[in-house]
C-alpha cells in the first residue's frame, strides 16, 4: 500500500470553481482498481502552534493505493487527462509526495 499527498495550488479565488471539477472527477478516481481513497482537503484554522499557516488557493489530496502500479495506471486514465485539460487554467502548480508505511 502507497499513500500520496498531492498538493495543488490553484489561481486566488478559483479553490471553489477547481473543487467542483474536482468533485465530479471523484467517483471516477475511486472507482478505479486500486484506489482505496481519495479525497481533497482544505487548510483548517487553528490554535496548534506547530501548524503552518493557512493557504486559501491550495488543495490537498490525500490518496491511498494499493501499489505504486495502481497509482501509476490512475495518472494516465483517460478521465484524469481529460480532467487536467477542464482545470488546467485555474491550476498554478502540482505537486505529489508518495509514502509507504513505515
Amino acid at each position: 500500500m502507497i499513500y500520496v499527498i498531492a498538493t495543488i495550488e490553484v489561481a486566488a479565488g478559483k479553490q471553489q470553481e477547481f473543487l467542483g471539477h474536482f468533485h465530479r472527477l471523484t467517483p471516477h478516481v475511486r472507482a478505479e482498481q486500486g484506489c482505496l481513497d481519495y479525497t481533497p482537503t482544505t487548510d483548517v484554522e487553528t490554535s496548534i502552534g506547530a501548524q503552518i499557516s493557512t493557504r486559501p488557493d491550495v488543495i490537498t489530496v490525500v490518496e491511498k493505493w494499493e501499489d505504486i502500479e495502481a497509482l501509476e495506471a490512475h495518472l494516465v486514465a483517460p478521465h484524469m487527462l481529460q480532467y487536467r485539460q477542464v482545470v488546467k487554467d485555474l491550476v498554478i502548480a502540482v505537486s505529489l509526495q508518495v509514502l509507504q508505511p513505515a
